[in-house]
């Protein structure tokens, strides 16, 4: 179990020979956040960072704080994209595909905190479930190209979806998407289980790759104060009485980035301290799951 010192260390010490690309989507707030300044600071700022969100004013202050890079061509920069949609997904990642001919690094760390029912998007799909797996379904499977075209040159290539590993919980798989059984319940036991399916797909598909599905605890972000829940948002005031038993944005960045580069090929689930929880405990997956959910995703995310 690595101490936060141990990880920054960790962090501190990554020298690639070659310059790292990496790609955060949801990194203008939280986890991510914490993560991409985790990685700039890490890297000295030589590295191509894209951040990947819809607040440009906070991702050009996250970039703003990056330490100057001494390299040159190196760039920090900030795509816009609404991840609730699945046609700004494809524009985006097909846009990043062919002018990025490698991608090192890859973390999937967009949220919502809701209570609300089904909401869904024009595309059919509800919105939390949306955030929290489709997007990074759609992202990871269309970046994958410029993941091979890393590994292929022998440098890291590595996902990372920060959710809730080992906190599923079983799902009807003749009702993926929760159309006919929507609850708050089963949307939070679902993502999850879809995640842990999905890392352990990628990695039977992909196997020179890296995947990790990490469960981050409670991390003092912003993903309360900004829930369109009035509960939710009161029940931002207690976080600081948690703080013994939380994380900050800093730590948990590092603690994330520290786990994302020291995974090895295939898939991984982590927990808060990035310790590896294995494949089998608390995993509602089957073969049969993984093939029908990924017909599922590949027509719910292609229309």
């Amino acid at each position: 179990m690595p101490s936060l010192a141990a990880a920054r260390a960790f962090n501190a010490a990554f020298a690639p020979s070659y310059t790292p690309v990496a790609v955060f989507v949801g990194g203008t707030s939280g986890i991510g956040q914490g993560m991409a300044e985790a990685f700039a600071r890490s890297t000295k700022g030589n590295a191509h960072i894209v951040l990947i969100g819809r607040n440009r004013a906070a991702a050009e202050a996250i970039i703003a704080r990056f330490p100057t890079p001494t390299a040159e061509g190196v760039t920090h920069e900030f795509v816009e994209c609404d991840v609730t949609l699945m046609k700004n997904v494809r524009r985006v990642a097909g846009a990043l595909r062919a002018r990025l001919p490698k991608i090192n690094f890859l973390a999937l760390t967009p949220g919502v905190l809701t209570m609300n029912g089904r909401n869904e998007t024009e595309e059919g799909i509800d919105r939390k479930l949306a955030v929290h797996y489709y997007a990074r379904w759609r992202f990871v499977k269309d970046l994958l190209p410029s993941l091979e075209a890393a590994q292929d040159a022998g440098e890291d290539a590595k996902v990372m979806s920060v959710l809730a590993a080992g906190h599923g919980g079983p799902i009807d798989l003749d009702d993926l998407g929760l159309k006919k059984s929507f609850s708050i319940a089963n949307a939070a036991a679902a993502a999850p289980t879809y995640t842990d399916i999905m890392v352990n797909d990628f990695a039977a598909r992909y196997p020179a790759l890296s995947f990790v599905h990490t469960y981050p605890g409670t991390v003092r972000s912003g993903l309360l104060a900004s829930s369109d829940s009035r509960l939710l948002r009161a029940s931002n005031a207690l976080l600081p009485l948690l703080t013994p038993f939380s994380y900050s944005v800093e730590a948990s960045g590092e603690l994330h980035l520290c786990a994302l580069l020291k995974a090895g090929r295939g898939a991984t689930r982590t927990d808060p301290k990035g310790d590896d929880i294995g494949l089998t405990k608390a995993y509602y997956g089957s073969p049969e799951a993984m093939e029908r959910l990924w017909k599922h995703t590949e027509e719910a995310t292609s229309a």
